[in-house]
């Protein structure tokens, strides 16, 4: 694809998250979501050649699992994800991928993972605000993520704490690279990439409006 990224912006971002040895907690802020994606991915790639293990890709839904594979920044990060898409497991030299969604209907594989087997994951979240998902609400105790519910609802008497689909991750695995635009979230330190340009952009004296989605323009 004509607008995939440069081959030496994508090793220069890569190398920036490797140099986050010391960091657990990673939030990707910036507003190109299938850029940094690809960096993320890569980025995952990567280690899971260094230190084999479980690798988890958790994408808010299936809509959006789509789309990155479709329109993410390099064609090898687009391949993978394609063929993770059906079997959401996926065996890439010594280690494991896996692919879920933020409803917990869609974790049994990733519960299988032996705890000491984690390594890295990634969140990437949608620009829209999800209440049941995103609103801080108490769980019951004897509430377990290996439900077999579908869908984004809850099922009865069952509420989510804030974040949950991420910090259900973060608290077993070593490592968390969530990606989401214009979110707040603690104990994350932010990274940023200086080759990806300010969300407001000046075209013929005209000020378009930050929040214009530029990765959805073909």
């Amino acid at each position: 694809m004509g607008n995939d990224l440069a081959r030496d912006e994508l090793y220069e971002s890569v190398r920036t998250l490797v140099e986050t040895e010391g960091e657990r907690l990673i939030h990707l802020s910036q507003h190109k979501l299938f850029t940094l994606f690809s960096i993320a991915f890569q980025y995952l790639l990567f280690q899971s050649t260094k230190n084999p293990g479980s690798y988890i890709i958790r994408v808010e839904d299936s809509s959006l699992a789509e789309k990155l594979a479709k329109r993410a920044k390099d064609p090898s990060s687009r391949k993978f994800l394609q063929s993770l898409l059906i079997p959401r497991k996926l065996k890439y030299g010594q280690s494991l991928f896996y692919l879920d969604f933020f409803h917990f209907g869609s974790w049994n594989l990733t519960c299988e993972i032996p705890k000491e087997k984690a390594r890295v994951a990634i969140v990437i979240k949608n620009s829209s605000v999800r209440p049941l998902l995103d609103n801080p609400q108490l769980l019951p105790s004897n509430f377990s993520n290996e439900s077999g519910e579908e869908g984004n609802d809850a099922p009865p008497g069952v509420n989510f704490p804030e974040n949950y689909f991420l910090t259900s991750l973060q608290d077993f695995v070593p490592k968390t690279i969530a990606i989401a635009f214009e979110q707040d979230l603690e104990g994350y330190k932010k990274i940023t990439f200086p080759f990806i340009r300010q969300e407001e952009k000046t075209i013929s004296g005209v000020t378009l409006a930050k929040d214009l989605k530029w990765d959805e323009i073909d």
